[in-house]
């Protein structure tokens, strides 16, 4: 009964204690949940979010509509999500999140994955069309914006024709694994960049790298 009431008065508590709205950020890694797309080119928006997590050294817990965690860097904060609502409904969980933390959609990132980039190409956008990405297109029918930001990680497209989904839902290759970990690290460095330097700075820094 108690851990009952407890939930009714928690349940708008926010998880960022930070006062200052612009300090607060919401970073999205898109995804499917489930082991069997841990390892696909589909969730590298996870996989980037696994290696921050690791690298400053927090954990994901699961709550409504994701598993989330949270870190401060230089005096700012950040709640990592990881939505559990499969990749054609991200929009849901992201503007839930959005809206119970407060964070304002410039302070938004979503990282996703880019047939259209050769593989570990990094780009960050802070606007555009969806490009045919289902994640993206609902994320742009949630908001009815096209101009949040977006971190476009390269997997190429080295498929035939009609097999565009069985290429973003396969694994890596050997070739692409050897070189995985350098573009995640890389990758972990443009997060950090667009929460301290903000995006057009790391725009500038770190397209096309």
């Amino acid at each position: 009964m108690l851990s009952f009431l407890k939930s009714l008065f928690n349940k708008d508590k926010t998880i960022l204690e930070e006062p200052d709205l612009m300090k607060k950020f919401l970073i999205v890694g898109l995804g499917n949940i489930g082991e069997k797309y841990s390892e696909t080119r589909h969730n590298i928006g996870f996989k980037v979010l696994d290696a921050l997590a690791e690298k400053e050294s927090f954990t994901f817990e699961t709550q409504k509509l994701g598993d989330v965690g949270t870190f401060k860097y230089k005096g700012k904060s950040a709640l990592c999500l990881k939505p559990s609502t499969y990749m054609n409904l991200s929009g849901k969980a992201l503007k839930y999140w959005m809206d119970k933390e407060n964070i304002s959609l410039e302070n938004v990132l979503v990282i996703t994955d880019d047939i259209n980039l050769s593989f570990g190409t990094i780009r960050l956008k802070t606007k555009g069309s969806a490009g045919g990405h289902n994640g993206l297109k609902d994320i742009q029918n949630t908001l009815q914006n096209t101009n949040y930001n977006r971190f476009r990680f390269g997997v190429g497209a080295d498929f035939g024709k009609g097999r565009q989904v069985e290429y973003v839902l396969g694994e890596w290759s050997e070739e692409e694994k050897k070189s995985l970990s350098e573009r995640l690290e890389k990758s972990v460095e443009v997060i950090k960049s667009f929460m301290f330097a903000g995006v057009k700075n790391t725009m500038n820094n770190f397209n096309g790298t």
